[in-house]
């Protein structure tokens, strides 16, 4: 662990950065609109902002709390359109859902599918695209596919760490929540977002991570230590995930504070909560796999959806990589619930078919107990399943680098100008190449690819033992 001084003087250092580092983020201490509704504000680092999201301005304005539209036993029933706009009608931690979409493109000539570190097959990124005259104007002479720049949202949350804390920050205020305890692994990136989004909202965050402490701090696990409370767990009692979560609130809440779970939450809250004079403890499953973190992705959805973004006929294979599958399982409802003709294709990266399989059918339960369903969406076709779980092209165990694959993201960097880390984004981008070379837009099928973020764990890998860089022969000692 680092010590007082260190940290002190990590947190002196970013103090002294940009006040608007997190424009993109609602502030704790909201500002109600003033009687006349002529305009909102939040206070952030002792200034005022402007809301710019049409939607929370309205959310505020109705009295709208994180949950007001909650569980199915009240009866909701609808189409999909007007379903999802109900269920979106709430607060939000991203001001607006908005993010950039970039045109990858490679050569069609090389069909080498199996040298996934040949760099040379990429020719550049087209980052000043209209979509719709894009799609329409494709050169088929060129073998290209999308990527919805999440990883650009924020340089610490990004990808689909902010996506799916997006609806669940608002929830926790809702319920004058005070402490925060979640888990993952050494370079978990959802830990740190939500020690960087707890920090931000003067909650505490008490995060558990995976195996010993390293002897360098790096990455995701320095972030995680500069803005959270850390504890590292053996691996061996961190196979129980679920008890060392309960203990560890159990231990913040204390004799006089209680122990809060989203479960519990959903179905009973229907409006803010009032302060308690003991601590409130809320805890988050790892990767925040909870019903709650569906709804920024349906977001997402609903946002790529607009008629000059991606549009709701044409044929999409979407690619995203999968550590809980959390994210994957939130797009696939998303466009199930707008009748949207897009497949979710997700690279299982931390566990085994079966088990994405459970975590779909668990999260999909809980989204039908707390949200209810719109009545278009066919309930034999989710239970058939939603996602398209597919395994990694060059296998292997969760967190190990291969040769080669670090120079292959220095390659895509170097011709893209966009940084994938090896353990995540790059099993995706190696997928949403073979989409493109198999012949999806010889079909007339768009490939999508989602920047789920995690850029920081690159440097992360310097925690690892052995770091090889430029391909095989090439390797500098790292002290883990």
């Amino acid at each position: 662990m680092a010590t007082a001084g260190s940290v002190n003087t990590f947190t002196t250092t970013l103090l002294n950065f940009p006040a608007n580092v997190s424009h993109l983020f609602r502030s704790r201490w909201t500002v109600l609109h003033s009687e006349t509704g002529a305009s909102s504000y939040f206070l952030s680092t002792s200034r005022l902002r402007l809301l710019h999201s049409k939607s929370t301005v309205a959310a505020l304005e109705n009295e709208f709390s994180s949950c007001k539209f909650t569980d199915s036993s009240q009866g909701v029933r609808f189409g999909g359109e007007e379903f999802l706009t109900r269920l979106l009608a709430r607060r939000w931690t991203l001001a607006n859902p908005d993010t950039k979409i970039s045109k990858v493109m490679f050569s069609a000539t090389d069909t080498n599918l199996h040298d996934f570190s040949a760099s040379h097959l990429f020719l550049g990124v087209d980052t000043d695209i209209c979509m719709p005259n894009d799609v329409l104007g494709t050169d088929n002479s060129n073998q290209s596919f999308y990527i919805v720049r999440d990883d650009l949202l924020h340089p610490l949350i990004n990808g689909n760490k902010a996506r799916k804390l997006d609806g669940v920050l608002p929830l926790i205020e809702d319920n004058s929540v005070t402490d925060v305890v979640t888990c993952g692994g050494c370079q978990s990136a959802h830990a740190a977002a939500t020690a960087v989004l707890c920090a931000e909202r003067g909650l505490r965050s008490h995060l558990l991570l995976r195996g010993e402490q390293p002897e360098f701090l790096t990455g995701y696990n320095l972030m995680s230590t500069i803005y959270g409370n850390v504890t590292y767990v053996p691996r061996s009692i961190y196979a129980n995930r679920e008890k060392v979560l309960k203990s560890q609130a159990d231990l913040v809440a204390g004799n006089s504070g209680s122990v809060l779970w989203f479960d519990d939450i959903l179905s009973t809250s229907l409006g803010k909560q009032p302060r308690s004079y003991g601590r409130r403890v809320i805890v988050i499953n790892e990767g925040a796999g909870d019903a709650i973190a569906l709804l920024g992705l349906i977001r997402l959805v609903k946002y790529l959806s607009q008629d000059h973004l991606l549009g709701k006929h044409r044929v999409i294979k979407f690619v995203v990589d999968a550590g809980t599958g959390t994210t994957a399982i939130g797009l696939s409802l998303g466009a199930l619930c707008l009748g949207l003709p897009w497949e979710v294709t997700a690279v299982m990266l931390a566990d085994r078919i079966d088990g994405y399989k459970r975590q779909e059918k668990r999260l999909i339960s809980e989204f039908r107990k707390h949200f209810g369903a719109p009545l278009d969406l066919d309930k034999d076709e989710v239970n058939g399943g939603i996602v398209n779980w597919v395994e990694r092209l060059r296998q292997r165990k969760f967190g190990n680098v291969l040769d080669g694959e670090v120079e292959a993201c220095r390659q895509i960097a170097q011709k893209t100008g966009i940084l994938v880390d090896p353990i995540y984004t790059l099993a995706a981008w190696e997928m949403a190449t073979f989409l493109s070379q198999k012949g999806a837009k010889a079909n007339g099928d768009l490939v999508v690819l989602l920047h789920t973020g995690g850029t920081l764990g690159l440097f992360g890998l310097a925690q690892s033992k052995v770091l090889r860089i430029g391909g095989k022969g090439k390797q500098r000692q790292r002290q883990s």
